[in-house]
């Protein structure tokens, strides 16, 4: 686990929070909502129903996880902690593993605790992340792809409405993120510009 990756998701949930209110950290945010609520729609993913069969949409649930993600991040943030103080403990706490063989378990042990305290369980998360074989790599650039591409969106006119959201071959912007993930090193330093500047290029052409 590359701690200079957790700082550069750490900087960009914190920049982005800041786009949306300045004065976010005071504003007392209720982030532990937002999880227990993404909890819900990832078990509609995953499969729930006896009554119907269902498969497991792993892809949909590494979404919400990702999703998760960023509320958490919020919630250490908020918490008071510096960055380095903050990437500590992710080092410390997220352990990708679990002796729990019913995913669903794990989900509700998650959800529990966050309703329980209103606190980010790094520890349970990282239950959640083996239970759907979600490696660190996976978190990384999941969650630096949607938060570079929210950015991109803004500065390109999402507000006014002027921003397109199919480009120059007819597909859209989400599909061009992938691409543009998969063609860079997510181990660099300046993962995020780059992925910045080859939206950039896709979408002006």
């Amino acid at each position: 686990m590359n701690p200079q990756q957790i700082k550069i998701m750490l900087d960009l949930q914190d920049a982005m929070n800041t786009k949306v209110n300045t004065n976010w950290k005071s504003q007392g945010y209720e982030w532990y909502r937002a999880i227990w609520v993404e909890c819900a729609e990832l078990l509609d993913h995953y499969g729930w129903k006896w009554w119907k069969k269902q498969t497991p949409d792993t892809e949909q649930v590494a979404l919400e996880l990702i999703d998760i993600w960023h509320f958490g991040l919020s919630i250490l943030l908020q918490s008071g902690l510096s960055l380095e103080q903050a990437t500590a403990k992710i080092q410390n706490e997220l352990r990708i593993s679990t002796d729990e063989k019913d995913f669903r378990l794990d989900l509700e042990k998650f959800a529990s605790a966050t309703l329980l305290d209103k606190q980010f369980h790094l520890d349970l998360f990282g239950r959640l992340m083996s239970g759907v074989n979600m490696p660190f790599d996976q978190l990384y650039r999941g969650y630096v792809g949607k938060n570079v591409l929210n950015f991109f969106r803004q500065d390109h006119g999402y507000k006014d409405g002027t921003y397109k959201k199919h480009w120059f071959d007819g597909r859209e912007d989400n599909e061009h993120l992938v691409e543009a993930i998969q063609s860079l090193d997510a181990t660099s330093a300046s993962f995020k510009d780059d992925l910045y500047q080859a939206l950039v290029v896709r979408y002006l052409r």
